[in-house]
């Protein structure tokens, strides 16, 4: 996996975080319940935490195995998409209609051990590094 690859992908969590994080504190605002809306800002955090993380790896592409590599930006990346992405639909479904937290709900503590597992991989692909 190449820097520019995965800066793209960081800049695109970076720009749906900002899109998102503005919705909630503008648009959402008035229509959420109070928690909703801290869940709902708690997905933008972790989704603008994870472009950042992502930057940070292609700027130190040099120090991570490949393979580690490889592997810490996939998890990130569906980690992030699973974890944020689940938040955002259960703290809406009030005003969506939305209503599959029996699906969603199990979603959001996978997406959170994806990202672990994501973070754990970067110490090993720095360790693996030849």
């Amino acid at each position: 996996m190449q820097a520019k690859s995965i800066l793209v992908i960081a800049a695109v969590f970076g720009g749906v975080s900002v899109i998102m994080g503005a919705m909630g504190a503008h648009a959402l605002k008035a229509v959420l319940a109070p928690e909703a809306l801290l869940s709902y800002l708690t997905g933008a955090r972790y989704n603008m935490y994870h472009a950042i993380a992502l930057l940070a790896i292609a700027g130190n592409i040099q120090y991570l195995n490949t393979k580690w590599l490889k592997l810490s930006v996939n998890l990130i990346m569906v980690g992030t998409i699973l974890f944020s992405g689940s938040i955002y639909l259960l703290s809406t479904s009030s005003i969506t209609g939305i209503e599959m937290s029996n699906i969603l709900g199990p979603i959001t503590p996978i997406g959170g051990l994806l990202l672990i597992l994501g973070w754990f991989s970067i110490i090993m692909g720095v360790i693996k590094k030849e």
